[in-house]
């Protein structure tokens, strides 16, 4: 274990009394007192408080001592630990899920029980995004457009919140597939992504309905930029749910996801997203050499606590 300081210029500031009693203290001797004081006001027997560090009283070193802590916990000490190793995959994935009105069918299975699409998506997805140590991890949200909720990150716990917190609606109705194709395209190539797969994983239930831009122009863009897509469809055809709001367009997605190299699933119930995610993780190993990384422990208290009890030890003497 050994011990190391974050902001080490902060020991520049160790002559600054020094350098304030050179060049202040005869500016202020120069022009005299401004008030008359008497003997026993001074914090020291015989001894102005401006001259106590030089004449090496006990008061002024306990007054360098403490301007010495507070120096310390300044420079924000830090007790490394052990090599720890972190996970990398070299994977960067980003999750596309969609938030038009006909998510809110409950049509899908979860645990047994009937629940909305989009329940069972938050329920799997979650999981799935929990399971991502060592991955960068993004999440857009699409409806009439596309937002991005989260860039890619290592923090797949606000990830998920994000995810857990999204509702049917939120950005519409309706569904612009090529949109969130085009999105995940800029956010990659704007936070300069250079892992070895990059992934874009789309959940939707419905054909494009929506968005500025058509799924396979998005599809092309994608292909040129190196991203992989993998759709997977959530609902009912038109032939098998007539009566449903948004007929799931698989022959697009299955197309979306051939011209970049990916895969097209179809999602029935929980069970059968998790093989899919299952699948997902076989297709896309690249794991990586860990690097080596130092665990650290703040240790600025300690320096404080002792400039504490020296100040008080000070004031006492003073009184």
């Amino acid at each position: 274990m050994t011990l190391a300081f974050e902001w080490a210029w902060a020991w520049l500031l160790l002559p600054l009394p020094l350098f304030a009693w050179r060049f202040l203290a005869p500016l202020k001797r120069s022009a005299g007192p401004a008030l008359e004081v008497s003997d026993r006001m001074r914090f020291s027997h015989g001894v102005g408080a401006g001259e106590m560090a030089v004449r090496g009283s006990p008061d002024g070193l306990l007054a360098a001592l403490i301007y010495l802590c507070l120096v310390c916990a300044a420079a924000r000490p830090v007790l490394l630990d052990a090599l720890t190793t972190a996970p990398v995959t070299g994977r960067d994935l980003m999750l596309a899920v969609d938030l038009s009105g006909s998510m809110e069918v409950r049509d899908a299975n979860l645990a047994g029980r009937p629940a909305s699409r989009l329940g069972a998506i938050k329920a799997v997805a979650g999981d799935f995004i929990e399971r991502r140590a060592g991955d960068r991890v993004g999440l857009i949200l699409f409806g009439d457009q596309a937002y991005l909720q989260a860039p890619l990150t290592f923090d797949r716990a606000t990830v998920r919140a994000f995810l857990d917190e999204s509702s049917v609606g939120l950005a519409g109705r309706q569904t612009a597939l090529g949109d969130a194709i085009a999105l995940a395209v800029k956010r990659m190539s704007l936070e300069g992504s250079a892992a070895q797969h990059r992934v874009l994983v789309l959940l939707t239930d419905g054909a494009a309905t929506a968005g500025e831009l058509a799924p396979m122009k998005a599809a092309e863009l994608a292909r040129a930029a190196g991203l992989k897509i993998y759709a997977i469809g959530i609902g009912s055809t038109a032939a098998a749910a007539p009566d449903l709001s948004a007929e799931l367009d698989e022959e697009t997605l299955l197309k979306i996801a051939a011209s970049t190299g990916g895969r097209y699933f179809r999602a029935g119930g929980q069970g059968r997203l998790e093989q899919i995610y299952a699948e997902l993780d076989r297709l896309e190993p690249a794991r990586l050499d860990p690097p080596d990384l130092l665990g650290g422990r703040p240790a600025h208290l300690p320096p404080l606590l002792m400039a504490l009890a020296l100040g008080l030890m000070l004031a006492w003497r003073a009184r």
